[in-house]
């Protein structure tokens, strides 16, 4: 075990052992002399310093999982779990904070991102609202997500299937609907911020190496249920072997070896990163990428007039027929002022380097 002794008078730190304080003359220490256990941030999990490799290389990896590289990171502080409903409840309540969705949207933010040529969207759009997953009764293809996804006027946080939905009887779930910008505000607010995608993944993948799952090795369909995602014929048909349809409270599942709750599944977080498709070309560059922080723009070929935002972990709506998106390598991408029902955030914490 480690104590931290302080010499208040000079602001010394030195880190000693519990035998050592009995066996040295740190023993019978002055009253001007205190011994100091650093406590643990509230709710947050310490992620040691290390080097470990980066991206997909399995079956189910895509294109921007490439190519593999080495990254080393500064030790950091993250969420035991996604941030709750009650927590932003928090947070909200203490600020007054008005999320992305109960926002009317304006005409020129949303035909800035929009293809030359693009006729602008009715009136009727122009309301406060959000995206609502909406299953079809039937089969569909997959090839267009618009099918199962609702723009819901009314959807918001506290209402994240739209009007009549509420979040009293899931105050322990991951909050939902909130933007890349609510996610910074809340982080602000708790002086903390986002996770980097290279901290994100390096904390999902629990101290293991190229793991395809956070868990292992055992498919997400063998044996017991082991996340909440999407079992059956998606995006009309959930079996709900995992006993969940939406989203589910954020320790339903067991933790990873780190300690840490649904970095698969569930929701998706948001982190800091901007989305570049060839990112991971960038860092591979270097022989080791230190403490990256991302590319300084968004860039996605399917949509290159949208900058977005990078999310991780996957969701409830994951399913192998459709992103397998709950692998700890996993990318996805969105416009930093979507919200949708199926994505959240969790926040770290960077500890001030000692010149600092």
């Amino acid at each position: 075990m480690k104590y931290i002794v302080m010499i208040l008078g000079l602001g010394w730190i030195v880190s000693v052992s519990a035998q050592e304080i009995t066996n040295s003359c740190c023993e019978n220490l002055p009253s001007r002399f205190g011994i100091v256990k650093p406590a643990a941030p509230e709710g947050m999990i310490w992620i040691p310093s290390g080097e470990f490799t980066m991206g997909g290389a399995d079956h189910f990896a895509r294109p921007d999982e490439a190519p593999l590289h080495r990254v080393k990171l500064d030790g950091y502080w993250i969420s035991r779990t996604p941030v709750t409903n009650a927590e932003f409840k928090e947070f909200v309540d203490a600020t007054g904070y008005i999320t992305t969705a109960e926002k009317t949207p304006l005409l020129e933010d949303i035909m800035k991102g929009a293809p030359p040529g693009t006729q602008p969207p009715p009136e009727s759009m122009l309301v406060p609202a959000s995206m609502v997953f909406t299953p079809p009764r039937y089969p569909v293809g997959l090839q267009n997500p618009l099918v199962w996804w609702q723009w819901k006027e009314g959807a918001r946080w506290n209402a994240p299937l739209g009007p009549g939905s509420s979040i009293k009887k899931i105050m322990d779930h991951p909050v939902v609907q909130v933007s890349w910008f609510d996610a910074k505000a809340y982080a602000k607010w708790k002086n903390r911020s986002l996770p980097t995608e290279a901290q994100w993944e390096y904390a999902a993948r629990g101290g293991h190496e190229q793991r395809p799952f956070i868990w292992g090795d055992e498919g997400v369909a063998d044996g017991a249920a082991k996340i909440n995602i999407w079992e059956g014929r998606f995006p009309n048909q959930n079996t709900k072997k995992d006993r969940y349809y939406h989203s589910s409270p954020v320790t339903a599942f067991a933790p990873n070896d780190y300690g840490l709750y649904d970095m698969a599944g569930n929701v998706w977080e948001w982190v800091n990163d901007w989305y570049h498709v060839d990112a991971y070309k960038m860092n591979a560059r270097q022989k080791v990428s230190v403490n990256p922080y991302g590319p300084s723009g968004g860039y996605d070929p399917a949509e290159p007039n949208v900058p977005k935002r990078v999310t991780r972990g996957g969701s409830f709506l994951c399913n192998d027929a459709y992103c397998s998106g709950y692998r700890p390598a996993a990318r996805m991408k969105t416009s930093p002022d979507t919200s949708l029902n199926h994505t959240g955030f969790r926040v770290v914490w960077n500890p001030p380097k000692p010149n600092e």
